[in-house]
């Protein structure tokens, strides 16, 4: 398998995070533990496949911890492990910026129930 090849520091990150459903995940899990159906409902407008697919690989990636608990239904976690962390600032810049854009340009956001 051939190693990837970066030419600059931001591909590495776009790499890990980019598309439309990784900052978002990581964005929800950076405000703690969330189960599966929580995340569901935070992210109402993404397939269950999309969001199971994505979550497969930031664990692949180290960048989100999946915890199973042995109960009837099933019971599982999401959180970040150290290195998904380390994004956080990252996260609350992309956060931050978006604020400011939504403000600049009348945009508002969908309050959706935790």
């Amino acid at each position: 398998m051939l190693e990837k090849q970066f030419h600059c520091a931001v591909e590495v990150t776009v790499d890990l995070i980019g598309g439309k459903w990784k900052p978002v995940i990581l964005a929800h899990l950076k405000e703690g533990v969330r189960r599966y159906g929580e995340l569901r409902r935070l992210m109402p407008t993404t397939s269950e496949k999309m969001l199971v697919q994505q979550l497969r690989e930031l664990e692949g990636d180290g960048l989100v911890r999946r915890t199973a608990y042995d109960t009837v239904p099933l019971q599982v976690e999401y959180d970040l492990t150290e290195e998904g962390w380390s994004l956080v600032p990252v996260l609350t810049a992309l956060y931050e910026w978006g604020e400011k854009r939504a403000e600049r340009t009348g945009l508002t956001f969908v309050n959706v129930a935790q």
